[in-house]
C-alpha cells in the first residue's frame, strides 16, 4: 500500500487494554509501515512515548518489555475456553489489582487516605505511580523522544483551570523546540486517572488523566495538519457502539464504552463534513475571474482551507464476551496477550482491504474507513 508523506498512530486511553495498541504497532511494523507521529491519551501516551523514544530496531522490544513487565503479577493459567471460568478468573485478576497495584506501574499508599495530611498527593489519590517514572526512565531515550524523527503529542487537564493541554514535541509549525521539551512527568500526567492516580505537577501546575475531557488526541492531530497529506491509523479502545446490557456487569462496561469513547465517529464525521465544505469552497474560489485571485479576503480565505488529503483508519477493540467494566485495570498475562493479538488482527482485517485504502491515497481523496466488524469495511468519502 502506498503512504503519504505523513502517518500518524492516535492512540487512546484505556489502561490494561494499550496491550490492543502494542500490537497494532507490532503488524503495522512487520508491514513496514512507518510512521512519524504517534499522539496518546493516558495509557495510550505511555505507547506513543516508548515508540518515539526508541529506534525502530527497539521499539517492540521495549513495548514488550513495559507489558511483560506490568503483567507480571499474577500467573499466567492456562484456562478453559469457557466464558464463565474465564469471567470468573478476570474479576478475580481485576480484584488483585485493585487490592496490591500493579508492578512497574503503581502501588497502593503505606496508609489509607484519611490518615494522610490534606493536600497531599497521598490524601487525593489511592495509589503511588513512582514505581511508572523508574519504569518509563528504564524504557525511553528522552534526548531520541524529543529530537528524534517522530512527533510526540500527549494530553493532560489541568486540576485547577479545567483546560485540556497538549504537550507537543513540535512547536504549532511543526519544527523542534527547546522549550517546550517532553520528560518522565508529562507522560504521567496524561495518564494520571484520579481518584486512583495522583495529579502531576509540572512547572507549578497539577495534571489529571486527559481522558476526563476527551479520550482521543485525534482532533489535536487533525487540527495541526499542515498542506500535506495524512493517514492516520485511531485506535480506539472502547467501542462507541455496543448492545444493551442484560446484567448490572454488563451496564459497567457499556458505561465505559460510551464515557470513554469520545465519540470518535461524531470527531470524524465532523471533519469529514468540514473537508467537504472546504472542497465546495475551493470550488467556488476556482472559478472567480483571474483579477481576484490578489484580492486579500481571497487569499485569506484560501488560506484557511488550504490542506492536504486525510485518511482516517479507525481500528477498534472489541470486548470478548467475559470482560467486563473492570477490563481496564485487569492486568493479568494472559488477557494482556489476547489484547495484543486482537490487535494485530485488527490491522490484518483493514489490510485485507488495503487497495481501497490505497486508491484514496493517490488520488488525493480524504475519507475514514470505519473497521465494525473484523468482516465489514465502512468507508466515508469528502
Amino acid at each position: 500500500m502506498p503512504l503519504p508523506d505523513h502517518v500518524v498512530l492516535v492512540l487512546q486511553g484505556g489502561g490494561a487494554l494499550g496491550s490492543f495498541q502494542a500490537g497494532v504497532y507490532e503488524q503495522l511494523a512487520a508491514l513496514d509501515v512507518d510512521i512519524d507521529w504517534v499522539a496518546g491519551i493516558s495509557i495510550g501516551a505511555v505507547n506513543a512515548a516508548i515508540i518515539a523514544g526508541n529506534p525502530p530496531e527497539q521499539r517492540l522490544a521495549k513495548l514488550r518489555a513495559f507489558w511483560n513487565k506490568v503483567s507480571g503479577g499474577m500467573p499466567n493459567f492456562w484456562l478453559l475456553e469457557n466464558d464463565h471460568i474465564r469471567e470468573a478468573a478476570h474479576l478475580a485478576a481485576a480484584s488483585v489489582v485493585a487490592a496490591f497495584g500493579v508492578p512497574g506501574f503503581f502501588r497502593p499508599h503505606s496508609l489509607p487516605n484519611f490518615l494522610q495530611p490534606m493536600g497531599t498527593k497521598e490524601a487525593i489519590s489511592l495509589y503511588d505511580t513512582s514505581p511508572l517514572a523508574e519504569t518509563l526512565n528504564d524504557l525511553i531515550d528522552w534526548d531520541l523522544l524529543n529530537d528524534g524523527p517522530v512527533r510526540l503529542s500527549v494530553g493532560a487537564v489541568d486540576v485547577e483551570s479545567g483546560n485540556f493541554v497538549y504537550f507537543d514535541t513540535r512547536g504549532p509549525g511543526g519544527e523542534h523546540h527547546r522549550d517546550g521539551r517532553i520528560d518522565v512527568r508529562h507522560i504521567m500526567a496524561s495518564g494520571a486517572l484520579p481518584p486512583g492516580l495522583p495529579p502531576i505537577e509540572i512547572d507549578g501546575r497539577h495534571y489529571w488523566d486527559g481522558g476526563i475531557v476527551s479520550n482521543t488526541p485525534l482532533a489535536h492531530v487533525v487540527d495541526h495538519q499542515c498542506d500535506d497529506d495524512m493517514l492516520v491509523f485511531q485506535v480506539d479502545l472502547f467501542p462507541a457502539e455496543g448492545p444493551m446490557p442484560r446484567e448490572l456487569t454488563d451496564v459497567w462496561s457499556r458505561q465505559k464504552d460510551i464515557q470513554y469513547s469520545s465519540r470518535t465517529r461524531h470527531v470524524t464525521d465532523s471533519y469529514l463534513r468540514s473537508r467537504m465544505e472546504h472542497h465546495a469552497i475551493r470550488r467556488v474560489l476556482d472559478k472567480l475571474p483571474p483579477e481576484m485571485a490578489g484580492d486579500p479576503d481571497v487569499v485569506r480565505l484560501r488560506g484557511m482551507i488550504n490542506e492536504g488529503a486525510l485518511n482516517i483508519v479507525h481500528l477498534i477493540y472489541r470486548s470478548r464476551a467475559w470482560e467486563s467494566g473492570a477490563r481496564d485495570f485487569e492486568f493479568s498475562r494472559s488477557t494482556m496477550l489476547d489484547h495484543w493479538m486482537q490487535g494485530m488482527e485488527a490491522v490484518d482485517g483493514v489490510m485485507h482491504k488495503g487497495d481501497l485504502i490505497a486508491s484514496n491515497i493517490l488520488d488525493g481523496s480524504t475519507a475514514t474507513f470505519d473497521l465494525d466488524r473484523p468482516d465489514h469495511l465502512k468507508e466515508k468519502k469528502a
